[in-house]
């Protein structure tokens, strides 16, 4: 006889939830990813343990892929949002380009697909000289260009290694995108970008650099943005600028807008498929059929609700009148909460038929008040040994993953077609240790 499987539903996990976006769903009564049983992932590799659908992170590619069919584009996942080698190896096999900010970023991407240097981006307002030459010889399809003092180093690498640096500006739009102020980039104030409105004169003069290429306009306006109409508002001036530096003398091929398409990290209903087909609309309209190839650098939208952060109940307290739950995993495994006050679901592993709940923190080990998951969060009751699941934590879990308190990085399991492989081991303590000198 089949397992009943029933999709996660946070707040009562014996019903059916409207919320289909993520690949977690109970089979009976032990939650499963994309219907692997996560009980015996957490038997086989421990925990805490990080369980990525790469089944979902695939569809939410191919949902791109449909909606800008009749337009010139490639997409270029954002590394920084999960660098894993087997999920930029699963998306460089499907042909997706990345927007990388760092040399560790490209020296990654090259490791799974030397081929996929041609499609990638390199954006970020701090890049070094010796970054800026490996991205060079690796050939990469264009630097996405934030200070005028880049430029001038940029120019100085390209002539010394004679070779031509595509470029495009990634200028600052002014346009305000409702989201957490850590994560807010399209305003003057903030470091990155150049100001739109000086942006004819720095093209001008890159455009007299002879190792220099102005080939493209860049934009980015934030992360987690729920919204689509600030997209189309700074495309719509980046449109602008386009036919500027065209009337310029500038061939101006490419248009890079960015990413930033938020999830729903909580319990309300999500459609990603008609999300992607508005944030797409809004795009077309504000291209208005301009004649460039179009980059897109979605990241979270891809990974986020693909993984989960598998953890261990340890204990179970009582302060006063709040009650906490002690789990293995921590602000080192998962610093989103502590960092951006960020709420993710809390799930338990196997369901219970007691219909008893609790409200409580969720709480690490780590030595920090910050060291929480949630606050007085109800939950059905769990006690010691049970397993819980961090939902929605694909994206910048692993990646802002670090060694506080000495804790070793957890392991990391990627589910294909129904098969669960290890893509990253335990960290051993020796490992941790060994670029230290005594």
């Amino acid at each position: 006889m089949k397992a009943k499987v029933n999709a996660v539903s946070p707040k009562s996990t014996n019903t059916q939830s409207t919320n289909q976006a993520r690949p977690f769903a109970y089979q009976g009564r032990s939650l499963a990813c994309s219907g692997v049983a996560l009980e015996g992932l957490a038997q086989k590799f421990g925990t805490p343990l990080y369980v990525y659908s790469g089944d979902q992170i695939l569809e939410r590619r191919n949902l791109f892929a449909r909606e800008f069919a009749g337009v010139d584009h490639t997409v270029c996942y954002a590394v920084k949002a999960n660098s894993s080698l087997a999920i930029l190896k699963l998306l460089a096999q499907s042909g997706t380009g990345f927007d990388i900010v760092s040399g560790g970023e490209l020296e990654r991407v090259l490791r799974v697909s030397n081929d996929a240097a041609k499609r990638v981006v390199f954006s970020g307002v701090g890049k070094q000289a010796a970054e800026m030459d490996l991205a060079l010889k690796a050939g990469i399809l264009m630097f996405n260009v934030e200070s005028e003092a880049e430029l001038e180093l940029l120019a100085e690498r390209a002539a010394k290694l004679k070779k031509k640096a595509r470029i495009a500006l990634r200028v600052n739009p002014d346009v305000f995108a409702e989201t957490h102020p850590y994560i807010s980039t399209g305003l003057r104030e903030h470091k990155f970008g150049i100001d739109i409105r000086i942006a004819r004169k720095v093209y001008r003069r890159a455009a007299k650099e002879q190792w220099l290429e102005p080939v493209g306009v860049s934009v980015h306006i934030g992360s987690q943005i729920r919204s689509t109409e600030p997209f189309g508002a700074a495309l719509a001036r980046v449109v602008d600028l386009v036919k500027q530096l065209r009337k310029d003398g500038l061939n101006i091929r490419y248009v890079d807008a960015g990413g930033g398409l938020g999830i729903e990290y909580g319990t309300g209903n999500f459609d990603p498929a008609a999300k992607v087909h508005e944030y797409a609309n809004a795009l077309k309209k504000a291209m208005g059929g301009l004649d460039v190839h179009l980059l897109l650098e979605p990241g979270r939208f891809f990974v986020a609700q693909a993984g989960t952060l598998l953890s261990r109940v340890l204990y179970t307290k009582v302060n006063g009148t709040k009650t906490f739950v002690i789990t293995d995993a921590a602000m080192n495994d998962l610093i989103r909460p502590a960092l951006y006050q960020a709420h993710h679901e809390i799930v338990p592993v196997k369901q219970s038929s007691s219909k008893k709940t609790i409200v409580a923190d969720i709480v690490g080990p780590v030595c920090e008040s910050g060291d929480f998951f949630a606050r007085d969060r109800e939950l059905p009751a769990v006690k010691s040994g049970d397993l819980v699941a961090l939902l929605d934590a694909g994206a910048y879990g692993m990646s802002l993953a670090s060694n506080y308190n000495t804790r070793s990085r957890v392991a990391e399991v990627l589910v294909r077609n129904g098969k669960a492989k290890r893509i990253r081991r335990r960290e051993t303590v020796d490992e941790m240790l060994a670029q230290e000198v005594l």
